[in-house]
């Protein structure tokens, strides 16, 4: 066998339409949600207002299309275009043509998220992130049905999710003892930022299975992954254990689209003899071209190009892997390529939320009628079942939970505060309740609780998933005409 024929891999052709569709599905979800979030959080009269951003914003931090001029209504066309063009790929519209067709598509997608994301400042500060802007470039490089799946980019891919599970397990293990003592699912599932609707149930079973998801975990993330990149049927098997992990995460809790691009990337490793084997109801001549559609020479020569540039990419998070000061969810370049990535070094063991209240009266004291305001996801009202978002991104709810962990006293925190008191319509529509139906309320305030779930007999007394407990006055009540009390 020559070099020229080692790059193609006839036997994964499976492989590359999930990565393809899969990976465009979730860059569906993230323009959708950009769509419905980014002008209330980040737009023109929003929390954080991008314009005002990019004012100090240097030609060398990382790139965006909105460095010269950004609006609200140029925001919806970049993630008009986003959706239709990942549309297209998750039809297979653009894998029919030459290869560079799908390329171009996936680069778009990359070019027009990356825009969003560098702009988007903590909001967008997640890893899941910078994860999904490095797979799009990846799978850009997958071909089209006219080509075989080339071998190296399905490698890199296979690296890719190395990289996300061996790495969140390096955290883990250097991270807080609880992943060493095997205690962490004690706390995780009831103190995770987003609790789903099973994560009750995840969290009142006995402790002996925590520990077992712990030794578990370690296991699906710390030796697996290594097994990728195994001979067939290794291989597949050591994604098949990467995809049964992930799915219970997906039925557990709430991480957007974390563990559904990990559970796609991880198809990079299946060959289609495993998917026949184990799905017999496809019929054994489904992908009549295998083997038959060969590389053009231009096609060879971009494929080896970029993979080239990975590899040298590699450099820097291969480095930060075997390091005892590794980072968690770091890139090394202002294209965010080839990142290190990493989750949860450390588990909380108790639950703080924030809850913020307002009131119409014109006095903020213990006699005024406070009503909770009530969020899409994070927990608020104690009988309430906790909704599946995932693979969709609530970024204001996951940023309160990380309020009680740092600091309230936070810039975008107050002017959400002062959005409430205007009964700013844009802010609201991030919420699940107003309980002023948009009349602005005189104060507003917030409080802190220590919640917890409620134990099976207490849900059978009460009806109510979660306990909370009182902890402090975390704002005290501000008003943007107040006579008493402190004005925002």
């Amino acid at each position: 066998m020559d070099w020229v024929s080692w790059f193609d891999a006839p036997d994964y052709e499976f492989a590359r339409q999930v990565l393809q569709r899969g990976v465009a599905t979730l860059y569906f979800v993230a323009f959708l949600s950009s769509l419905n979030q980014f002008p209330a959080l980040l737009g023109e009269r929003g929390l954080l207002p991008a314009p005002r951003y990019l004012e100090s914003y240097s030609s060398r931090r990382r790139p965006t299309l909105f460095r010269w001029r950004y609006s609200d209504k140029l925001l919806r066309w970049v993630c008009a275009a986003g959706l239709a063009i990942s549309a297209l790929l998750v039809a297979g519209l653009p894998q029919l043509g030459p290869p560079w067709v799908p390329l171009i598509a996936f680069l778009a997608l990359w070019l027009l998220y990356m825009s969003i994301v560098n702009v988007g400042q903590t909001f967008y500060g997640f890893g899941w992130e910078m994860l999904i802007l490095e797979a799009g470039f990846t799978v850009a490089f997958l071909g089209s049905e006219q080509t075989e799946p080339p071998r190296t980019i399905l490698l890199l891919a296979a690296w890719l999710v190395f990289r996300l599970e061996f790495g969140a397990g390096m955290i883990k293990i250097r991270g807080g003892p609880e992943w060493r003592d095997l205690t962490a699912l004690y706390y995780h599932h009831e103190t995770q930022p987003m609790p789903g609707p099973l994560s009750r149930q995840a969290h009142l079973l006995p402790n002996p299975f925590h520990r077992l998801e712990v030794l578990g975990n370690h296991f699906a993330q710390l030796i697996v992954p290594f097994f990728l990149f195994f001979p067939q049927p290794l291989a597949s098997m050591a994604a098949g254990m990467v995809i049964f992990t992930q799915l219970w995460l997906v039925a557990s809790g709430n991480f957007a689209w974390l563990n559904w691009i990990a559970i796609v990337l991880a198809f990079a490793a299946v060959s289609d003899p495993v998917v026949l084997a184990v799905f017999p109801v496809l019929p054994p001549d489904w992908d009549s071209g295998a083997g038959t559609r060969g590389n053009p020479p231009y096609w060879l020569a971009i494929i080896l190009a970029a993979s080239l540039l990975l590899v040298v990419l590699s450099y820097w998070p291969l480095r930060n892997l075997i390091s005892k000061g590794q980072l968690m969810n770091a890139s090394f370049n202002r294209w965010q390529l080839v990142n290190t990535y990493g989750a949860f070094g450390t588990v909380t063991t108790q639950r703080v939320e924030i809850v913020v209240e307002g009131t119409l009266d014109a006095e903020p004291d213990a006699a005024a009628d406070w009503r909770e305001y009530g969020f899409k996801g994070k927990p608020g009202d104690l009988r309430r079942l906790p909704r599946q978002w995932a693979p969709y991104h609530l970024r204001l709810d996951w940023l309160m939970w990380f309020l009680p962990l740092r600091t309230v006293h936070v810039q975008w925190f107050y002017a959400f505060l002062g959005k409430l008191l205007e009964a700013d319509r844009q802010t609201l529509r991030l919420l699940r309740h107003d309980p002023f139906d948009g009349e602005p309320p005189r104060w507003v305030r917030v409080n802190s609780y220590l919640y917890r779930f409620a134990t099976r007999s207490e849900f059978r007394e009460t009806g109510a998933r979660w306990v909370r407990t009182p902890l402090y006055e975390a704002i005290p009540p501000l008003s943007r005409r107040g006579s008493s009390g402190r004005r925002l």
